[in-house]
């Protein structure tokens, strides 16, 4: 397994990602776009999603490509982000054509940080501004940990974060991934430091601790404090050039990664989402096997970049939870 030279998805070339974060509102926006349109796609597996423009993602839908992905943090408000992220690329000229206007194709998806200690009193939408700075930050390499969308994400008894990772294919394909990790349930083992992901970890990417020597028998995962509260959003690309079709089943594969890193994931009270990204590069020579190793390396790099999230995040006064460096240090 060879991560890219940056280890993040924006390995996958022309790709470019931007974070903003409140400190004050520990809740912040994550945005994936590149110098033109991409092909998109999404699948969702959690019981309580929250989204917007998804549908026009689906394989019979007119338009075939976007011009940014968005995670944000702030329950349905955080849905807002995407309307900075417009305005700004609106700015750029950016969009799909029709007639005189340009509209831009902006997909959104949002975790729920509203209990996390924050100042959450606003009287207007913080996030349309949060949207269009992390737009205008949107570079090639990105902070990870408590930053963008991960900034006040939980992750089970732990601190969640933004987590990213890549994969080179023999093929000469490359995945990347991209996730803020909200969820229910736990990214390690048991009362451990060990990471769920560790079987696909790349060198000592989220610590180096290795697997744990063994498992509780039952997973007993608590109940969030409110319905709804957790959700783990993410995003896999490629250069590979795919359809809306190909590129949604790269998306159905990365939940694998998913239920590797977390456990358990895919719960009702979750909304696990996962949009698949692809830039169009390089055809595919031999399509149906390399969509199978598209979507089991996105799903590697998925667990990786979850385990990453978490493992980079720091801790903040008043934190509901502490992070994993608090808890259990960087050394092995």
């Amino acid at each position: 397994m060879i991560p890219g030279e940056r280890n993040l998805i924006t390995d996958v070339a022309g790709l470019r990602v931007g974070n903003a974060a409140d400190q004050a509102l520990r809740s912040g926006v994550t945005v994936l776009t590149a110098d033109r349109p991409f092909t998109a796609a999404v699948h969702v597996m959690g019981g309580a999603p929250g989204t917007r423009e998804t549908d026009a993602l689906a394989a019979d839908k007119l338009v075939q490509g976007v011009d940014a992905l968005v995670l944000s943090g702030g329950s349905a408000f955080g849905l807002d982000a995407a309307s900075g992220v417009m305005a700004g690329l609106r700015a750029m000229g950016r969009g799909f054509q029709v007639g005189s206007q340009k509209v831009p194709i902006v997909p959104a998806a949002i975790l729920f940080d509203l209990l996390n200690g924050g100042d959450k009193t606003w009287s207007e939408s913080p996030y349309p501004a949060l949207g269009a700075r992390a737009l205008a930050t949107a570079g090639p390499v990105f902070d990870l940990g408590s930053t963008g969308a991960g900034t006040g994400a939980t992750a089970g008894p732990l601190k969640g974060g933004l987590g990213s990772a890549s994969f080179l294919l023999p093929s000469g394909l490359t995945v990347g991934a991209l996730v803020a990790v909200n969820a229910l349930g736990s990214v390690t083992v048991g009362d451990g430091p060990e990471f769920w992901a560790a079987p696909w970890e790349a060198g000592a990417e989220f610590g180096g601790r290795g697997m744990a020597q063994a498992a509780p028998p039952l997973l007993e995962a608590a109940l969030p404090r409110a319905l709804g509260e957790s959700t783990t959003i993410a995003i896999v690309a490629t250069d590979a050039q795919l359809t809306k079709a190909q590129a949604h089943r790269m998306a159905v594969a990365a939940h694998d990664g998913m239920a590797r890193a977390i456990l358990p994931s895919h719960t009702p009270l979750d909304g696990d989402l996962v949009f698949a990204a692809a830039t169009g590069a390089h055809p595919l020579t031999d399509p149906l096997a390399q969509e199978m190793q598209l979507g089991h390396a996105a799903a590697i790099c998925l667990a990786r970049a979850i385990a990453r999230g978490v493992h980079s995040a720091t801790a903040l006064p008043g934190d509901p939870v502490p992070s994993w460096q608090a808890r259990f240090g960087s050394g092995r």
